[in-house]
């Protein structure tokens, strides 16, 4: 089927970027805003915007009735949710198939089978990729048993979880009980399911994910992406392909992330996250996310594809353009996100109205933005802003084309994170390529450190 209309479930910069290939594949957009959104960037870029709801989330951007019933209103073929919100949600997934509407995404068994945490880490079991040692835990007793089993320190994760939400670093037994009821009560609140399962924690671990695209019957892979420089288990800072990493290792993994969504006879965009342990020079499964990813843009820089275009192919039922054969991967791209917060108040969000916003150009620049001057920033949502995106002909060019692009931005008005990226990009260990997750809370505790004695930033 083809698809003439599509409505954009999602808001900021990711309903920016929809339109935008929406615009150049002819396809008619439709924008669902909740009511503190229907002055946005999105919102006047789109054909048309129907209101779903107020400002708060669950009764809008959370909201398969009203999502759905804006979808009917505006005769849309297809629904694109973007990623967060509802874009996971196998609800919304059955409830378009209900109504005859295209999802673009994973089917609905899919979404069941990789949301699920659990359930993930059986079908990798079952694909013959390698997990982290751990399991579910349903009491004290239980976690205290699996915790010996794997050895300490141990991760408590939220099985319907993501973004860090109830996600907890345990170092020794006695702290156990306790973050086992946090993790419980904070996975419960955020997505409404208490259920948490142990993993060993790697210390020396990078985050590092395959890119995969599927259309049913067949899979390829675009790449590695390194996310490792995260706050919180938050990603800051993306690039592609992942730095220093042994060929056979990067190989291993390429196969892994393909054997994986070919085991689920994958359909859609995806993206399969893994754990390399530096120390053991092995790599483990974590999870899959189903559906476009915040740091696509770097994929889309080194395979050269629009990837939300692809996304819109395989919905409309067509078979992959091209073959892994096809795929050819070219120069080194270094994503960073643009928050409204305060980095050295502990980020605190700082919404509010940009007064100004200036943004850097040039060769092998993009930014991916929902805000322009005299832009609001509302309290309700994420605190993303904007993604700079460069690509160079290797990661030492992207990276002195990174830092030239950070000095010619500009956003007053509110807070940001861009002097946090200024001097990130300026640190050696980074330049080196290949940090793990451990890194960027160092440089902050370094940094605090310096701050507090100006003796150790002098190396008195």
């Amino acid at each position: 089927m083809t698809i003439r209309r599509i409505l954009i479930a999602n808001r900021g910069e990711i309903a920016v970027r929809i339109v935008r290939t929406c615009q150049r594949l002819g396809i008619e957009t439709v924008l669902a805003a909740s009511e503190a959104d229907l002055e946005s960037l999105a919102a006047r870029l789109a054909d048309r915007t129907i209101c779903i709801g107020p400002a708060k989330s669950s009764a809008s951007y959370l909201s398969v009735d009203a999502v759905v019933g804006a979808a009917r209103t505006a005769k849309a073929d297809a629904i694109h949710p973007g990623y967060g919100f509802l874009s996971e949600n196998q609800r919304l997934a059955q409830a378009c198939a209900a109504a005859g509407i295209i999802f673009i995404g994973p089917t609905a068994a899919q979404l069941d089978a990789v949301g699920d945490k659990l359930k993930a880490r059986s079908h990798a079991l079952a694909a013959g990729l390698p997990v982290v040692p751990g399991g579910e835990v349903d009491s004290i007793e239980e976690a205290r048993a699996v915790a010996e089993k794997t050895g300490w320190p141990v991760l408590i994760k939220a099985v319907s979880g993501g973004g860090g939400r109830g996600m907890k670093l345990v170092h020794e037994p006695g702290q156990l009980a306790a973050t086992i009821e946090l993790a419980m009560a904070e996975a419960h609140a955020s997505f409404g399911d208490p259920r948490v399962y142990l993993e060993r924690y790697v210390a020396s671990g990078r985050h590092v994910e395959v890119q995969v695209l599927g259309d049913g019957e067949n899979v390829i892979h675009l790449g590695t992406r390194d996310c490792s420089i995260q706050r919180r288990y938050q990603k800051l800072v993306e690039e592609a392909p992942a730095p220093n990493l042994r060929d056979g290792l990067r190989a291993a993994m390429h196969e892994a992330a393909v054997t994986f969504a070919r085991h689920l006879e994958y359909r859609g965009l995806g993206t399969v996250e893994l754990l390399v342990d530096c120390e053991r020079d092995t790599f483990y499964f974590l999870e899959m996310n189903a559906r476009i990813q915040v740091e696509h843009p770097v994929t889309e820089a080194i395979c050269g594809l629009d990837l939300v275009a692809e996304q819109i192919a395989v919905a409309e039922g067509k078979p992959l353009r091209f073959t892994q054969d096809d795929v050819h991967l070219a120069g080194h791209a270094i994503e960073c996100r643009i928050n409204a917060e305060d980095w050295t108040q502990d980020f605190r969000p700082s919404p509010g109205t940009v007064s100004r916003a200036l943004f850097a150009l040039g060769e092998g620049v993009r930014v991916d933005t929902h805000i322009q001057s005299g832009a609001r920033v509302p309290p309700f949502y994420d605190s993303l802003l904007a993604k700079l995106i460069v690509h160079g002909p290797d990661r030492a060019q992207a990276l002195e084309r990174l830092r030239h692009a950070l000095a010619q931005c500009e956003i007053t008005g509110v807070s940001t994170n861009l002097p946090m990226h200024v001097e990130l990009m300026q640190q050696e260990e980074f330049a080196r390529g290949g940090v793990n997750t451990a890194y960027f809370p160092w440089f902050l505790e370094n940094r605090a450190t310096a701050l507090r004695d100006p003796c150790v930033a002098k190396g008195s």
